[in-house]
């Protein structure tokens, strides 16, 4: 097991069909800390800390299987791991 942290930000129509409130379950589920939130210009972001490959897991999760939601691009930045986290939450 890796642990890695990656900063998402995802585009697309990502707000308003329960984005974050989905990433937060799927994060829990796999047991992976950091958050999400919504940005003023539509795009959201997520911090995600735990094993490397849950959190491709939690990717891939944002990208196909939101309802309602649909992701145009999504841009990934691996980082060292903070260990500031410990649990998901939603970011307001």
């Amino acid at each position: 097991m890796v642990e890695r942290a990656a900063y998402v930000k995802f585009y697309g129509r990502v707000q308003g069909v329960y984005f974050r409130a989905h990433t937060q379950r799927e994060a829990r589920r796999l047991g992976l800390t950091g958050w999400v939130r919504n940005e003023p210009d539509g795009t959201v972001e997520a911090f995600f800390e735990g094993d490397e490959g849950r959190i491709k897991e939690i990717i891939t999760y944002c990208r196909h299987f939101i309802p309602m939601a649909e992701v145009r691009l999504f841009h990934v930045e691996w980082r060292k791991p903070t260990g500031r986290h410990h649990e998901f939450e939603i970011r307001r």
